[in-house]
């Protein structure tokens, strides 16, 4: 390292959120059915085993923070890792420490931050060491394992799920931020409405709480020598509240989103439809849910669900966002409230698993196409009767074998 390398090495300034990271399990909050006394993961811990587990939940839940725990209380080489920057390589160059290090009877603890991102090969090259014991892999994700990680590697590993944190728990790790400035820095004369505010805007999101808390610190007005908050201050500097929006939650809106318009909660729908344009969901998916809502839920108990819904699509695709929003909101609310009758859902999926489950018949002689010259030769379209010149004839229209087949009851 050269001496312009160690001068900006010793004047880098380190984020709050770095240095209130816990270096106990004791300290550890948000993540208390893991992390709690007696806990399987904790009694694990105390027997110093180890055990290659994938940490699934949103930003700021204290991932990163818990593999730093787990390999501090195994007594583990941690050794960390980027998806994003890292590769096949860089697992080889791993797998060297990490034999060197069972050489002296020392675990090794992998770290793989944003282990979606790694392809089907990369997380291949994984799954040797892991079965043989050569390290104990610790994965982080924001996405669901299910659809993002190899199923070769979730069989290898333990899923944990953990949650945002809990606003009793954000309430504390705010106070602790400011509590340490004030000692580093000089007392903020703090209100408790300031630290709610906080805790609202950072959505269970520690990392940006703390972020809130290190920029307003230094943003606050000083008066007679002390400093002072409010949240104005804080709303000019967090103009827009964090919004997470991970491809499991895209589906988890969507899911919501569709079941509260069946389930005719308009309050819900209008909120699930007011969450997806925050997180910059593409409007013309949100009302193509709607068209499915109209057809497959609202059905023939008001047809005319179908064309609100059509519109509402065609309105966002002709003035766009925001004002798009507003036929949206209309057509949701229109949708929640109509009658509801899945008849012709039903009816289809029945007529249709009868096709595909070989009741596939042609349609009766008289049915059939006989506009061409030799159709006749065949008997095609004999005796059949025009519906408008005789609309009392009981004309047969089922294949004779389904003649009794009622699919709409």
């Amino acid at each position: 390292m050269n001496l312009f390398d160690n001068l900006i090495e010793n004047n880098k300034q380190v984020p709050l959120a770095e240095l209130m990271r816990p270096k106990k399990l004791e300290d550890y909050l948000g993540q208390a059915s893991i992390v709690s006394q007696n806990s399987p993961i904790i009694n694990l811990l105390k027997s110093k085993r180890l055990f290659s587990i994938i940490l699934w939940g949103p930003p700021g839940c204290g991932k990163t923070t818990l593999a730093r725990l787990i390999a501090e209380q195994t007594e583990s080489d941690f050794v960390e890792l980027s998806a994003v920057t890292s590769g096949v390589k860089d697992i080889k160059e791993v797998v060297e420490r990490a034999r060197e290090n069972l050489k002296y009877n020392k675990k090794t603890v992998l770290f793989i931050d944003e282990i979606h991102r790694y392809s089907k090969t990369q997380q291949d090259a994984l799954l040797p060491h892991i079965e043989n014991g050569t390290f104990f892999l610790i994965g982080s994700t924001t996405e669901n394992p299910s659809f993002q990680v190899v199923p070769a590697l979730i069989s290898r590993v333990q899923v944990l799920r953990l949650n945002n944190i809990d606003e009793s728990s954000m309430k504390n790790i705010v106070i602790k931020g400011f509590s340490y400035l004030n000692k580093t820095y000089g007392e903020i004369e703090l209100k408790n409405s300031v630290v709610d505010f906080i805790v609202k805007r950072a959505n269970g999101d520690a990392r940006i709480a703390l972020n809130i808390v290190e920029n307003s610190y230094f943003s606050s007005d000083i008066k007679d020598g002390k400093r002072v908050l409010s949240i104005d201050t804080i709303e000019q500097l967090v103009q827009i509240a964090a919004s997470k929006y991970s491809q499991q939650e895209h589906y988890d809106t969507a899911s919501a989103f569709q079941k509260s318009l069946r389930g005719s909660d308009k309050n819900a729908a209008i909120y699930y439809l007011a969450k997806f344009l925050a997180s910059g969901e593409d409007p013309r998916f949100i009302a193509r849910r709607m068209i499915v809502c109209a057809a497959e839920d609202v059905g023939l108990a008001d047809p005319n669900a179908m064309n609100i819904a059509v519109s509402a699509f065609r309105a966002v695709e002709t003035i766009g966002m925001p004002e798009g929003r507003i036929p949206l909101a209309l057509a949701c609310a229109y949708i929640a409230d109509a009658p509801k009758s899945n008849k012709a859902c039903v009816a289809i999926d029945m007529a249709m698993n009868d096709i595909q489950s070989g009741k596939d018949y042609p349609p009766p002689m008289h049915l059939r196409d006989s506009h061409y010259k030799d159709a006749k030769k065949y008997g095609f379209g004999e005796s059949y009767v025009y519906t408008h010149s005789n609309p009392e004839y009981k004309q047969q229209f089922m294949p004779d074998e389904l003649i009794d087949t009622n699919y709409f009851n």
